[in-house]
């Protein structure tokens, strides 16, 4: 069976937060699909709460250390990511930006990506449309057509998919991604001595 390695941002700041909740019920939509494509899924979540100082040194001195390092050569390497924000004053939340900010311009060109939001209430989906949509074009990121928005009523419990059409969006979501992922070669991953000539390349013009 093929791999596929798939990173999940997840910017969520309070613990437990719907947003992670949403991240992960995507992940395991993506999987699934991915798993019937005959297509095995490496998930791994990347919780930017975790990752907020490291994030504002980035910002500050333009380096990235430890974990914000390790995470962004995950989404580099990645075959397919899934981009989760709480929001925040009509946007994206300001760490979700910040880590964006601080990615490399085309770590994510031609990646695809899914977007997704959480939020008190559905006035705030567009969000999707008006800020991540644009955000990931930006960065070159192909972007799949279902976006995701989850609203406080939307985890209630009463009601099925014609009421509460969450999770059938959920899974339209991970069919478009897990199509898209299925349908291209792996990212190639490079080894930490891929750019080191051999010795055979140096003495070549000996």
């Amino acid at each position: 069976m093929d791999e596929r390695h798939l990173v999940v941002i997840s910017g969520g700041l309070s613990q437990p937060s719907s947003t992670r909740l949403l991240a992960d019920r995507l992940a395991e939509a993506t999987a699934g699909e991915l798993h019937e494509h005959g297509v095995t899924a490496h998930v791994r979540v990347v919780e930017l709460r975790d990752l907020a100082h490291d994030v504002v040194d980035q910002t500050l001195t333009g380096f990235a250390r430890g974990d914000l390092a390790d995470a962004q050569q995950a989404l580099a390497a990645a075959d397919a990511v899934i981009a989760v924000t709480p929001v925040y004053a009509a946007s994206y939340a300001g760490l979700f930006k910040s880590f964006v900010d601080v990615l490399d311009p085309d770590a994510l060109r031609g990646t695809p990506v899914l977007v997704a939001a959480t939020g008190g209430s559905a006035r705030h989906s567009l969000v999707l449309d008006h800020a991540l949509r644009p955000l990931f074009a930006h960065l070159g990121a192909d972007v799949v057509p279902t976006a995701v928005f989850a609203a406080t009523d939307d985890w209630a419990d009463a009601g099925g998919d014609d009421v509460h059409p969450l999770p059938e969006r959920v899974r339209r979501a991970g069919r478009e991604l897990a199509a898209r992922v299925a349908g291209r070669a792996p990212t190639r991953r490079a080894g930490l001595y891929d750019a080191v000539p051999s010795f055979e390349d140096l003495l070549g013009g000996a």
